[in-house]
């Protein structure tokens, strides 16, 4: 590893796994040798880049040693992940990629919080979206539009601790370069694991599942870019199927919300069948789908699963709910119905997307 190791552990460490990315890591390694919190070391990642990039992280190594810099064969970015959080020195541990921007006062705002607050495991911040300039394999207007830029708009909503974590079965309810995180509450989960899956909403999951908690510092800290070679546009690990079934793997594993329980879902469309197919085919026993349409009620769906009315729902009866719906403003309309009937949300019943 390029960089000298001294003295006592700093305040906090910056994992930066690197690969591809000499059009932005200049940029992204000014700003955090910018930080106002000057307590720091940045550990970069090497993925065996075969750019610039190389070139450009020994160079900020040279000018600053709290820059160090770990070179590895490339393997991926868990890989990456796994021996950059080892390298870490400090016992929190901010996530940043190459391709990013942050504000100067990221690491002072987020490691001051959980300074102030040794119940949280994590703390994420509101996230700008960017587009970078798209190259022949995309558009600025297609990536403007993408999923990534809804999924951005989509955490600017999630502001408390409790909505973070009741999102936490719809998507990646934090943006994996925007969060710091104790580096003992990682490792204690296991850390980053590979699989067919994204390793940031896996680990999240996991965190959860172990009563961890997460917060929000309520200020833009992180300007999230998209770019036509991005990993969640590249690779299949992060394609609706694999959220998917990252996320059944954790409603239905032991100790999960729906292990070992009847479920039933709200939503026969076609976000509502295909959970239920997908749930039924793991061995979950889906009793109905609950529906306002008339046209669809009374129909089996999803292999045999009977859409029953939404309107005869009585109070709770131990069998969660999982909300599986695709029209825009339906899922707060469900929620407010279940609340009505007695229904708490991430106890008696989950979104989904």
């Amino acid at each position: 590893m390029v960089g000298a190791v001294k003295g006592s552990p700093p305040r906090v460490s910056v994992l930066m796994p690197v690969w591809r990315a000499e059009a932005t890591l200049d940029e992204a390694l000014h700003d955090v040798r910018a930080q106002t919190c000057e307590d720091w070391e940045c550990v970069l990642v090497l993925d065996g880049v075969a750019d610039a990039s190389a070139e450009i992280a020994r160079r900020h190594a040279a000018a600053d040693p709290r820059v160090r810099v770990l070179e590895l064969p490339h393997a991926g970015i868990v890989p990456a992940l796994v021996a950059g959080l080892a390298a870490c020195r400090a016992p929190l541990v901010a996530r940043f990629d190459a391709d990013d921007r942050m504000a100067p006062e990221r690491l002072a705002l987020q490691v001051a919080h959980l300074e102030a607050h040794p119940e949280v495991a994590l703390v994420t911040c509101r996230v700008r979206f960017e587009v970078l300039a798209a190259p022949e394999a995309a558009s600025p207007v297609d990536l403007a539009r993408s999923g990534m830029a809804r999924h951005a708009a989509w955490l600017d909503t999630l502001d408390t601790s409790a909505r973070i974590r009741a999102a936490r079965f719809i998507d990646a309810p934090v943006a994996h370069p925007a969060v710091t995180y104790r580096k003992a509450a990682v490792d204690a989960v296991g850390g980053y694991r590979a699989g067919p899956f994204a390793e940031d909403h896996d680990l999240w999951l996991r965190m959860f599942a172990a009563g961890l908690v997460f917060a929000r510092v309520d200020d833009v800290l992180v300007t999230w870019r998209d770019g036509a070679h991005r990993l969640t546009r590249t690779d299949t690990r992060y394609a609706d199927a694999e959220r998917r079934a990252l996320v059944h793997h954790h409603l239905l594993v032991p100790g999960g919300p729906a292990a070992g329980k009847h479920i039933r879902i709200w939503g026969a469309g076609k976000y509502g069948r295909r959970h239920a197919k997908e749930l039924a085919a793991r061995g979950a026993q889906v009793d109905d789908l609950l529906d306002i349409d008339p046209k669809k009620v009374g129909r089996r769906v999803a292999g045999g699963i009977p859409v029953v009315s939404a309107d005869g729902l009585g109070p709770p009866d131990g069998r969660p709910i999982l909300v599986a719906v695709a029209t825009p403003g339906a899922r707060a309309i469900i929620a407010d119905r279940l609340d009505q009937r007695g229904y708490r949300e991430d106890l008696d019943w989950w979104a989904l997307q």
